[in-house]
């Protein structure tokens, strides 16, 4: 079994990160604090999966249904994200990490969504850690898309329906051209995938912990890998079958 820490690593963690509204209710504050609690664990867990080698993280940090949450909790969570991207631009072309949005972007307010672009573009050249954030994002509405975009391939005669494979629906998504998580973490206690990366996370390891989200740092996130690095991954063969290949 493998002893260190970057022996046996996934490629890609995806992190569902949840808790952080009731990480500040218990402690009798208003919910947007625990969301800036909560952006010190996504500096400390970026930081980790870089220095561990991961290729890929992405991180659930806004879907489209939260857009039906009080109109004040999404303005102030729009102005964190805005801030954390203007505070994290330095870092993240120092230590060579290179930002992507999943989602439906353009729902996003045009001063976030500006701020956005730019740290996309001024980070895209970088070639570590590649950092999904999942912002307006709907696992589901992410499959009708691509399920559209096949169709009007189709009706524009350059595709025949029979031919639809994975493979070309894969290309219509947001995370074309990057491997499947391996990983999928969710915090908070919660068992559930939440509509999150449906088509992707087939094949995924599920690992759910009960520490909120503001308090998940890199002990914990170490604990999910060890926890991992433990699984045998089949893909529908027996064990015997992985074990001699």
């Amino acid at each position: 079994m493998p002893t260190s820490e970057t022996e046996n690593l996934p490629r890609h963690v995806a992190i569902i990160m949840d808790g952080n509204g009731r990480w500040a209710q218990r402690r009798g504050m208003p919910r947007i604090m625990g969301h800036r609690v909560g952006v010190e664990s996504v500096q400390e867990i970026v930081r980790c999966a870089r220095e561990l080698g991961i290729s890929v993280l992405t991180l659930y940090a806004f879907s489209s249904e939260n857009w039906n949450r009080p109109a004040l909790e999404v303005q102030s969570l729009m102005g964190l994200l805005k801030s954390f991207l203007e505070s994290e631009l330095t870092t993240l072309v120092a230590n060579k990490v290179s930002l992507r949005c999943l989602g439906e972007k353009e729902r996003i307010p045009a001063e976030v969504r500006t701020v956005l672009d730019r740290v996309i573009k001024k980070t895209a050249a970088n070639d570590g850690l590649i950092l999904n954030l999942a912002l307006s994002y709907g696992g589901r509405d992410e499959i009708i898309t691509a399920a559209r975009a096949l169709a009007a391939e189709c009706l524009a005669g350059g595709l025949a329906p029979a031919d639809i494979t994975a493979q070309l629906l894969e290309k219509h998504l947001y995370t074309a051209g990057l491997p499947d998580p391996d990983l999928l973490i969710r915090t908070g206690g919660e068992t559930r995938l939440s509509n999150f990366l449906l088509w992707q996370a087939s094949y995924a390891e599920l690992y759910f912990s009960e520490t909120l989200w503001p308090d998940f740092r890199r002990a914990d996130f170490l604990a999910a890998l060890a926890d991992y690095r433990q699984r045998q991954r089949r893909f529908g063969k027996t064990g015997e079958q992985v074990e001699a290949s």
